[in-house]
């Protein structure tokens, strides 16, 4: 913030000379305009790993998002999207600890993006349980097609239940009273919604807006929009086409396109074309058909006139001679061949593809 002060005047001078100086300036003061702190959003990968497999210590898939100004470093608002296995570890490499979240959102109910949320929870009340409530949100209950049901509801409100058969949190509660009776999942304060084909919002704070939409990988995917003054991002999750296989138009989400309309920055998962059912990988064609492809995410970004595309939760990772138990044809991929298929596509934004702690910053102008 700008100042004006007044310097000292020489006592003798007339009154009426003070005065008129003193008038002078402070209408000057006035005239000088206030500089504002810019808005401004930090998206950070936390985890780029690309589903269930491990390699080269990837964290598995997470997105921080925060928001603020120039003078907080855009930390005022911190929310985190999916929390895969070692989420803690790079959020304390970013210097955020658990009780600095405001809020978590899950796309969907895999293990690849969901184990990481008990250490975050375990710590949180282990080390601050007299901190707010943490909000959690995602999809209601569903049943899928297959016969069964997904509830992310139940694995929050269970997530401590290894914790109080292993007696760790009568424990740790015989140790320290003032921790919550319950255990983690007593820090937690539950949104759920039911998904639809067009934008809602779900949570909001402030100047910051989380939209959601409906999105197929497995039953219960949901998509994210963050809407703030500094810039918009869309969190895609694994969200692939509705249709599961060829003949289709393309393998990326309608819906999360809908979602996408003139946002800044697009973080998604993807796959490259080399694992496709027609090039030996071995992985069976359902499991690469729900994932979208580098190159379509490279054709809906320019669709929708995103700044910035990056690619995460990569199959396969970067560097990898296999993918989990797939052969991957041709051998280890480097970004650049990742790069390659999306600019044939036809974007011409900024490509980036992402590793762990990989960010863009955005500012308002």
């Amino acid at each position: 913030m700008s100042s004006c002060n007044v310097a000292g005047l020489h006592v003798r001078s007339s009154m009426k000379l003070v005065l008129s100086v003193l008038v002078g300036s402070a209408l000057l003061c006035a005239a000088v305009p206030t500089v504002q702190a810019a808005p401004c959003l930090v998206v950070t990968v936390t985890g780029s790993g690309g589903g269930p497999p491990t390699f080269n210590g990837l964290a598995g898939p997470g997105t921080l998002v925060q928001y603020g100004d120039d003078d907080n470093n855009c930390n005022a608002v911190k929310l985190q999207f999916d929390a895969g296995r070692g989420t803690n570890m790079r959020l304390s490499q970013l210097g955020i600890s658990p009780d600095q979240l405001s809020a978590i959102f899950f796309t969907h109910m895999h293990t690849d993006h969901s184990e990481g949320f008990a250490d975050i929870l375990q710590l949180r009340w282990h080390f601050y349980s007299t901190a707010p409530k943490l909000d959690v949100i995602c999809s209601s209950d569903v049943a899928s097609p297959l016969g069964f049901s997904i509830s992310c509801s139940k694995f929050v409100s269970h997530i401590a239940d290894a914790f109080i058969q292993s007696g760790e949190i009568a424990q740790r509660l015989s140790e320290v009273k003032e921790r919550l009776a319950g255990g983690p999942a007593d820090l937690t304060r539950m949104t759920t919604f039911e998904p639809k084909n067009e934008p809602q919002v779900v949570w909001s704070s402030g100047d910051v807006k989380v939209s959601a939409i409906r999105s197929i990988h497995i039953a219960g995917h949901a998509s994210y929009r963050v809407d703030t003054p500094a810039g918009s991002v869309v969190i895609g999750g694994d969200a692939g086409n509705d249709t599961f296989a060829p003949p289709r138009p393309t393998s990326t989400s309608a819906q999360v396109e809908t979602l996408a309309k003139g946002v800044d920055v697009i973080v998604h998962s993807a796959i490259h074309p080399v694992m496709g059912p027609d090039r030996d990988s071995g992985m069976p064609p359902l499991l690469f058909h729900r994932q979208p492809s580098a190159s379509d995410l490279g054709a809906m970004a320019k669709r929708v006139g995103a700044k910035y595309l990056l690619l995460t939760h990569l199959i396969p990772m970067l560097g990898a001679e296999r993918h989990g138990i797939w052969k991957i044809p041709g051998g280890a991929l480097s970004a650049e061949e990742y790069r390659k298929v999306v600019e044939d596509s036809g974007f011409t934004g900024n490509i980036v593809v992402g590793t762990d702690l990989a960010n863009i910053r955005l500012r308002a102008n």
